[in-house]
């Protein structure tokens, strides 16, 4: 016998192998299966049928990550040498009675540790992706060892088993098909298609055959729908389809969102400011006084580092984001990711499966086509409601004969059921099946009465030989003359009817005649060839098309004469079915490309089907490509970013082929959002900038790998999320501008003043970090929930790769900040002036609380004026955003709670200042009002005068 190391499983491509073949290779033996010897031994050497996770990163490591942030090592170095000021002050004994030794240190230290906090909580969500492959993959399994049928975990099963498989199943490895009868499985899941496929036994297929066309082989974590096989185990664990979307998925490694890398280059920006000017301060500061005001320009370049740190900036962002999230639930868009909202608004390209995201996995009787003429149905899904249409006029099917006959034919011919199902319709059975006794429900035919009066006596069954079915109802049993009075033989009954379904080709050949008004007549060549024609012209627009024939029978033919029962039949039409488009998705389509983003279908189902849709729905148009799965396998990745720039659709592929697209498509600067919702989607959802998977539909796999859920599967929430994504954007661009124009108006005052005055910096860290956190933060938050510009969706998204400071937020920034800096410095020289005066009451120190309370209340004044940048603030709604107005009244009054109140008063190091010294500050703060104010006036006049 072969040793068990010898088992070519690895290699061979098993659906082009003979049955005999595949047996002998695996060693196995069909009739006793393997013996607990080889078993064992197959474990020892190929592992247990799991699927095996590799190490990803501690909570630790993930908690240490995020103190690599470049302004967090800059805060904790300015932290230490805070400390150390601080500890020389204690030895020398010069620490104020009244002072609190570390304060600016431990607050430093604390806004460190609360912002690395922050960043650990939105990246420690565990990866539960491959958890969720694994619950898929692990069901009871029956096999044959030694001779007997044993049920057994999953996980013990080897290559070389022979697996049992019935309806309910889920199939738990890999495998060759070595018996069938009836059997369909689903692989939706895997493949993307709707529709159940029937498993055969034929070895003529190619190598390259897609997955979803491997007729004769199954897969691990697909579910059996009907029948029954017998399984010869090829492959387990790792090296299964779905153990190599694991692989897929283990090593699709995450990249930074838009905004992340946004953020990290404004870090960047900011810390080398901050340590440009910090040498030019000391090393001037030197130079100009020499080395005995070294601790004061040390102390201001401390200053200078915290201040240009927007330390409340990640909290604003992340509650920003979670503001953004909130709004998105009630449009039915869960994000799971907080940067996932920001990047739905840079989405420039969508990728769509189409089933079950664009079409309504439900299977549609779109029309049938009597021999009188074509009849469209209407309607929705599974509910039995719509009208049939003859050149746009409704009819009614009881004055027409054929129509009829034909809904006779689905009814009868057919074993699915339609139930209602908490307020919801449901099919209950073959899908196909399901279509045609929806179809029929549309009429005024009683299904439940035509049955039960019309017994079925004998049944053909649908095999993947046959391709077709036929049941034989008995007439006359029935006692009701509305069951007889639809059936196509009510003037010449018979005791026995049969009907026939199945494919056209086939039904056609075995008749000779054709219902036609309410007799049979003749079937001409030429009647065969215009039918033959009509169903390969629907079969080429993606449709599933069946043919319906049936015969009258005077005695009941035996089980085994199916062949001479089904001739000589009477053809009564062609019926057409659809997965059908969601019917808001056009309208959804058509937003997007308005908003400047290519939708493009990547699905695992036939081209055709898939060009139907495509077309309908306006995401590609007649006679665009269709690139296959297949082609794209041979493809390099040269010539497929080429192809990515035309192509919309994509069939026949493979959970691979959809990872190389979306790769393809990022190679090209896009930012891509993948839909989907079978376990094949999952590495392509990972990969994409944004991954959205269906919440109704979508497997638990797809959900983990996913940054975005839909709530209710509908691809027209992914618009509303994006034009949420988009709001988000232009607010957290409007807080930037507020917060950073803020901070370098405080770095250029603390920068200048060594220069302007004498006796200490006007701005102590602490009092910094107050305006960073509180003076800046509230109003940032109010900013945060600004509403959507009219035209957020009437343009195309910003280049993804376009700075921070892009479209003139960067100047803005130094603009602004410019004119904070010349309004605190004057106020500051004043104030040095007015409070050193020999007849002025009060401590001389009061002009650094004033400098401190003018930038504060100066900053409330820009909050108010930056929520638009061109209309004025008197013509703004104040109700619009309310929030703004509540931040900045409790931002000031807390600003002068850190004046007038004593505890308050002395931990912050500042001073009470009397009514006038007061009015003088809000007096040089209302100028950054006034400024901006005036800069929209400016421009309002300049592109009023430019346009004409």
């Amino acid at each position: 016998m072969l040793m068990t190391a010898s088992l070519p499983h690895e290699a061979t491509v098993w659906h082009t192998v003979p049955i005999d073949k595949a047996i002998e290779l695996l060693n196995s033996d069909r009739t006793q299966g393997l013996t607990s010897e080889e078993v064992a031994e197959r474990q020892r050497e190929f592992g247990l049928n799991e699927l095996e996770e590799t190490g990803g990163r501690t909570a630790f490591i993930i908690l240490l990550d995020q103190f690599k942030n470049v302004m967090l090592i800059m805060l904790i170095a300015v932290a230490i040498i805070s400390g150390i000021m601080d500890l020389m002050d204690l030895r020398a004994g010069t620490v104020a009675s009244n002072d609190i030794p570390f304060k600016d240190t431990i607050a430093i230290l604390a806004i460190v540790f609360l912002n690395g906090l922050l960043g650990y909580m939105q990246e420690s969500r565990a990866e539960k992706a491959l958890a969720a492959l694994k619950n898929l993959s692990s069901p009871k399994v029956r096999v044959n060892r030694n001779g007997k049928i044993l049920e057994i975990d999953s996980k013990e099963l080897v290559p070389g088993d022979i697996m049992m498989l019935e309806a309910g199943v889920q199939i738990a490895a890999d495998g060759r098909l070595l018996d069938v009868a009836n059997l369909q499985v689903r692989e939706a899941a895997l493949t993307g298609e709707a529709q159940a496929v029937n498993k055969r036994l034929n070895t003529d297929l190619d190598e390259d055959t897609p997955l979803g066309d491997r007729r004769n082989t199954v897969f691990q974590g697909t579910e059996v729908v009907n029948g029954r096989g017998t399984v010869l185990v090829t492959n387990t664990g790792m090296k299964t389809e779905i153990g190599k979307i694991a692989t897929m998925l283990q090593s699709v490694e995450s990249e930074p969102t838009p905004l992340q890398q946004r953020m990290d280059h404004l870090s960047k920006a900011l810390v080398t400011g901050a340590l440009s000017l910090v040498a030019i301060v000391i090393v001037g500061g030197v130079i100009v006084s020499g080395w005995e005001r070294l601790r004061e320009l040390v102390e201001v370049s401390l200053s200078m580092a915290v201040a240009v740190v927007p330390e409340g900036l990640p909290a604003v962002i992340t509650v920003t984001l979670a503001i953004g999230t909130q709004r998105m639930v009630r449009r039915h868009a869960l994000i799971r990711k907080l940067p996932a909202v920001e990047t739905l608004g840079s989405v420039t390209t969508i990728c769509s499966d189409k089933t079950g995201t664009l079409t309504q996995n439900k299977m549609v009787v779109q029309a049938i086509h009597p021999p009188s003429g074509s009849v469209q149905l209407t309607g929705q899904g599974y509910v039995p409601e719509g009208d049939f249409l003859r050149d746009g006029e409704p009819i009614t099917v009881s004055n027409h004969r054929e129509i009829e006959a034909l809904m006779a034919g689905c009814l009868l011919c057919n074993d699915a059921v339609l139930q209602k199902e908490e307020g919801e319709w449901a099919i209950l059975g073959d899908p196909t099946e399901g279509a045609l006794v929806v179809a029929a429900a549309k009429t005024h035919i009683d299904r439940h009465l035509l049955t039960a009066e019309l017994e079925r006596v004998q049944e053909f069954s649908f095999s993947s030989e046959r391709k077709r079915m036929s049941v034989i109802v008995d007439t006359a049993a029935s006692k009701k003359d509305e069951a007889i009075a639809i059936l196509p033989t009510r003037d010449h009954l018979t005791p026995y009817l049969l009907f026939c379904k199945g494919s056209p080709e086939l039904v056609l050949e075995r008749c000779d005649r054709v219902l036609i008004g309410e007799r049979p007549q003749p079937l001409t060549d030429e009647q065969r060839q215009q039918i033959v024609e009509q169903n390969n012209q629907l079969a080429s627009k993606g449709l599933r098309v069946l043919g319906f024939s049936y015969k009258s029978l005077e005695i009941l033919p035996d089980a085994n004469e199916e062949d001479q029962a089904e001739q000589g039949m009477v053809w009564l039409g062609l019926v057409d079915m659809l997965d059908a488009p969601r019917p808001e998705v056009r309208d959804a389509v058509a937003r997007c490309r308005s908003a400047g983003i290519r939708p493009i279908m990547i699905t695992g189902d036939h081209q055709l089907t898939a060009r139907a849709i495509a077309e309908d729905l306006g995401i590609a148009e007649a006679g665009d490509t269709v690139i296959t799965g297949r082609e794209l396998e041979h493809m390099e990745n040269a010539e497929l970013d080429e192809s990515v720039r035309r192509v919309c659709i994509y069939a026949r592929v493979a959970p691979e082929h959809k990872l190389r697209i979306v790769q393809s498509l990022q190679r090209q600067g896009k930012i891509v959002a993948m839909t989907g919702d079978g376990v094949n989607d999952a590495p392509a959802l990972k990969q994409a900038d944004i991954g959205i998977a269906m919440g109704i539909t979508g497997t638990d796999v797809s959900k983990e790998a996913s940054d975005t859920v839909l709530l209710d599967d509908n691809f027209a929430t992914i618009v509303a999320a994006v034009e949420e994504g988009r709001v988000v954007y232009t607010n957290v661009r409007r807080f930037i501008k507020y917060i950073l124009g803020s901070n370098i108006g405080e770095v250029l005052t603390i920068a200048v003043s060594p220069l302007l005055v004498s006796g200490g910096v006007p701005l102590t860290p602490l009092q910094i970090l107050w305006m960073n956190l509180v003076t800046d933060g509230l109003p940032a938050l109010a900013l945060a929930v600004e509403p959507a510009e009219p035209n957020v969706m009437a343009r195309p998204p910003h280049d993804p790769k376009e700075s921070i400071f892009a479209r003139g937020l960067g100047a803005y920034m130094v603009r602004i900040g410019i004119v904070l800096a010349i309004i605190a410095t004057s106020l500051m020289v004043f104030a040095y002036w007015y409070t050193n005066q020999p007849d002025t009451v009060g401590s001389p120190g009061r002009w650094r609380t004033m400098v401190f309370t003018t930038l504060c209340v100066a900053q409330m004044g820009h909050a108010l004026a930056i929520r638009s940048n061109t209309q004025l603030t008197l013509e703004l709604n104040p109700l619009s955003n309310p929030y703004v107005i509540a931040a900045v009244t409790l931002t000031t009054l807390l600003q002068l709670a850190l004046i007038y109140v004593e505890p308050l008063r002395n931990f912050f190091g500042t001073e009470v200042l009397n009514s006038t010294e007061l009015l003088i500050c809000i007096g040089f703060s209302s100028l950054m009002f006034v400024w901006v104010e005036l800069e929209k006036i400016f421009l309002r006049f300049y592109f009023r005068n430019k346009r004409s």
